[in-house]
This record gives C-alpha cells, structure tokens and sequence, in this order.
C-alpha cells in the first residue's frame, strides 16, 4: 500500500518546491525591475529639476502605456496557448504535479 503512495507524494512534493523556487525567482526579478525602473523615473525628475534635461512626461506616459499593453498581449496570448500547443505534454503531467505546482507559486 505504502507504495502505491510513494510516486503521488513524490509528484507532488517535486512539484510543490519547483512552484515554490519559481515563484520566488519571478517574485524577485520583478521588484528588482521595479526597482530599476523606479530609480531611473526618480533621476529623470531630478534632473528635471535641476534643468539639466527637458522630459516630455506625456510621451513617456504613452511610450509606458505601450509597452504595459504589449506585455499584457503577450501575458493573454501565451495563456491562451498553453493547453493548445503541447496537449499531449500537459495530459501527461497529471493533476498532482499541476496542483502543486500552482500551490508553489501561489506561496
């Protein structure tokens, strides 16, 4: 009986710590790149201020909003074919291994 047990758990503990390091590997890259982003918006108005550079903060807003929209057209776009393009890869996972993973992530 003990067994029949040991594949599922190990499913879904391998799973569960993979969802876990990747989560916290994207949890991280994005605050260092907001970081970075931050910091160069901080030293584009200080330099603003102290009239080293003139910034069209209105051409910026609309360069942001273009690349924010391409971002979330590419986010839609690849969910829209993750269970289209590889259905015998993903059948092949299961849903101990799926559902661990998603817990991983989520934490």
């Amino acid at each position: 009986m003990t067994t029949d047990l040991v594949p599922f758990a190990g499913t879904v503990g391998s799973g569960f710590f993979i969802g876990l390091i990747t989560g916290y590997a994207i949890k991280k890259v994005i605050k260092l790149a907001a970081v970075i982003v931050g910091l160069f918006i901080a030293a584009l108005a200080y330099l603003e201020y102290q009239r080293i550079l003139n910034v069209d903060w209105h051409k910026v807003q609309s360069i942001s909003q273009n690349g924010i929209d391409w971002v979330a057209d590419a986010l839609t776009h690849v969910s829209g074919t993750i269970g289209t393009s590889h259905p015998a890869t993903l059948s092949n996972i299961g849903i101990p291994l799926a559902s661990s993973v998603s817990v991983g992530l989520g934490v």
